[in-house]
């Protein structure tokens, strides 16, 4: 019949041909049908389909802990912002493997193998205790806090540290008498110049302003020395240890500020780390210590002159991260001790005071 000849015609050899019919299109189904079970086998499994958005998540926290230098800073500063807590930024690394593990994804657990490594490759040596404790000079740094409701206590507090050098910052002329009684019986020797000070066991000379350039412009020049002087937030003197002289440098960088409209504003800043680095190589004296709240991280790219120069103390000899900000709950180290041309062997963050930031301490050896 004409069904019959539609679906098949046979041939004088009695072999079947296909027609012109539903023949053509069933035998093109069977043949997809059969590409994808011949292909089925090579296919991602399961585990590796699933859970894409966690992996691509994954992705970009290591890469933007990778390439952390290379978030611009033309909008915002937010390369230095994202510098400033880039430590934080593993946090979000547990809630990305719950995610990978609820979504049973190995891809995404294979993602997020670039931000674990990246972040211990950044932060791992924190996570261990590299002090060696041993008989040393002992250094000692605090902002003290311009609203500091105790500088009788707060100086008593540090002073039983038992500091050979004490950096003071953020003195006000209000509390410089105050710090100056309490701590003379323990330190003979001291100099303040403007804002910032040093207490010391060991005799100081060559005591001299540093201008890290808080003002800047063309007014700037016509203020006289003395009103210079008074708002000074850095210094430099030599201690004559044992050992030698040891040029010592005290500093309070300008602040940094997170607003809504301005992003993270640290113009200031900027500009008197860049002032204080070219002081540091210029300094003759191969010894050196610098002390004092920078007001930024030490992976801010805006102290990269600074850490080619010197080294952190904690981040050679120090037990974790040693945050000193803000004093009731630290987020960010922004309070500093480097070195050059000493060995820092241990650093560590002291007991708070009645100031907003937490003082810091190390010791070196020669």
């Amino acid at each position: 019949m004409d069904a019959d000849v539609d679906v098949a015609q046979t041939g004088p050899d009695g072999a079947g041909h296909p027609g012109t019919g539903t023949s053509t299109s069933t035998g093109a189904g069977a043949g997809r049908a059969g590409i994808r079970r011949a292909l089925r086998p090579a296919a991602l499994p399961g585990p590796f389909k699933r859970g894409p958005l966690p992996a691509a998540l994954a992705l970009l926290l290591g890469l933007l802990l990778a390439a952390h230098a290379h978030i611009p800073n033309r909008t915002g500063n937010l390369g230095s912002l994202a510098e400033t807590f880039l430590p934080w930024f593993g946090l979000f690394i547990p809630p990305l493997l719950a995610g990978a593990l609820w979504r049973r994804s190995a891809t995404a657990l294979l993602a997020l193998l670039l931000p674990a490594t990246v972040w211990l490759n950044l932060f791992g040596t924190l996570l261990t205790d590299k002090s060696h404790p041993a008989g040393g000079l002992i250094l000692v740094s605090h902002n003290v806090g311009a609203d500091n409701p105790d500088p009788t206590g707060t100086a008593h507090r540090l002073a039983a540290s038992h500091a050979r050098l004490l950096a003071l910052e953020e003195i006000t002329p209000q509390a410089k008498p105050l710090y100056e009684k309490a701590l003379a019986k323990t330190y003979p020797y001291h100099t303040v110049l403007g804002t910032v000070g040093l207490w010391s066991t060991l005799p100081l000379s060559h005591t001299r302003p540093v201008d890290i350039e808080p003002d800047y412009g063309p007014l700037a020049a016509t203020k006289p020395a003395d009103v210079k002087l008074a708002y000074n937030r850095a210094l430099r003197t030599t201690a004559a240890t044992p050992q030698g002289p040891l040029a010592v440098y005290v500093a309070h960088l300008g602040s940094a500020r997170l607003t809504p409209r301005a992003g993270f504003t640290t113009t200031s800043r900027d500009r008197g780390a860049q002032a204080l680095a070219q002081a540091v190589a210029a300094e003759p004296v191969k010894r050196l210590v610098l002390l004092g709240d920078l007001n930024g991280t030490m992976d801010d790219r805006a102290f990269t002159h600074l850490t080619t120069q010197l080294r952190p103390a904690q981040t050679t000899a120090g037990d974790g991260f040693g945050f000193t900000w803000p004093a009731p709950f630290p987020i960010a180290r922004i309070d500093h001790i480097l070195t050059r041309g000493v060995t820092p062997d241990s650093s560590w963050v002291l007991p708070a005071t009645t100031s907003d930031h937490l003082p810091i301490a190390a010791t070196i050896t020669w």
